[in-house]
């Protein structure tokens, strides 16, 4: 039987984690009857409730006056509103942090959603479908992308991106030779790739793309394009650099 996992604010280990089975629910709030107590003035005494269903779960807001933010904090910023009164809104992060806006703080706690389910690739004669977005890990500007969008992919979606200095010191213990320079024309040749901007051929002239890099980390999050497992490649030896 799959579970819904709830990590309360300051968990120090499993065994203060709340577990709640399909068709389950677990209330939060001040009072002490919750079954996770926030002791925060600014949290409604009957805050809300968690119900699970087998691969998602849903949310409840009991508050009167109060939206709360459900993020994916390995994502590009997706995030799901509730508002005050919103009964059964689902979920649908695997990994999830609830935000509740309390007195000037704010407040969260994880949820972990079970994996979820999927039908196996179909198999058989014809041309394979064309990838969205060709990318070879083993070249040094997937190396550039995987270090701009790691600290997203740890589980912190508001820190400000790295600067190209930050990345050079990232970099170089795989990339001895990083620089500036070369940091700079990998993102600029992501930025092409990605299609956000056009060939340098083609490029009206006074042209520039405001926010590359933060475009670049939201692309490359919303479809998966880095996940945390290919940070591995800021550990490991990393192939050739593309050639201009």
């Amino acid at each position: 039987m799959h579970s819904i996992i709830v990590v309360p604010p300051g968990c120090d280990g499993p065994a203060e984690q709340l577990r709640i089975a399909p068709g389950q629910a677990l209330t939060f709030g001040r009072a002490t009857d919750n079954d996770l107590v926030i002791t925060h003035p600014g949290v409604s005494r009957t805050a809300g409730t968690i119900t699970a269903h087998h691969s998602f779960w849903i949310l409840g807001n009991d508050s009167t006056g109060q939206t709360y933010v459900v993020e994916n904090p390995e994502g590009a910023g997706e995030h799901v509103k509730v508002t005050p009164g919103r009964q059964d809104a689902p979920i649908p992060f695997e990994f999830a942090r609830v935000v509740l806006p309390a007195a000037g703080d704010l407040l969260s706690f994880d949820v972990w959603a079970p994996s979820h389910s999927y039908r196996h690739p179909a198999s058989g004669p014809g041309a394979a479908t064309a990838p969205a977005f060709a990318l070879d890990r083993t070249k040094r500007y997937f190396a550039v992308l995987a270090a701009l969008c790691e600290p997203r992919l740890r589980g912190a979606p508001h820190v400000p991106l790295p600067t190209v200095d930050e990345l050079v010191e990232r970099l170089r213990s795989t990339w001895p030779a990083a620089n500036r320079s070369s940091v700079y024309w990998n993102v600029d040749y992501l930025a092409v790739k990605f299609r956000l901007r056009p060939e340098p051929d083609t490029a009206e002239g006074g042209r520039r793309l405001n926010g590359k890099k933060e475009s670049l980390v939201s692309l490359a999050l919303r479809f998966d394009l880095v996940r945390e497992d290919d940070l591995v490649v800021l550990e490991g030896a990393v192939g050739s650099e593309v050639t201009r």
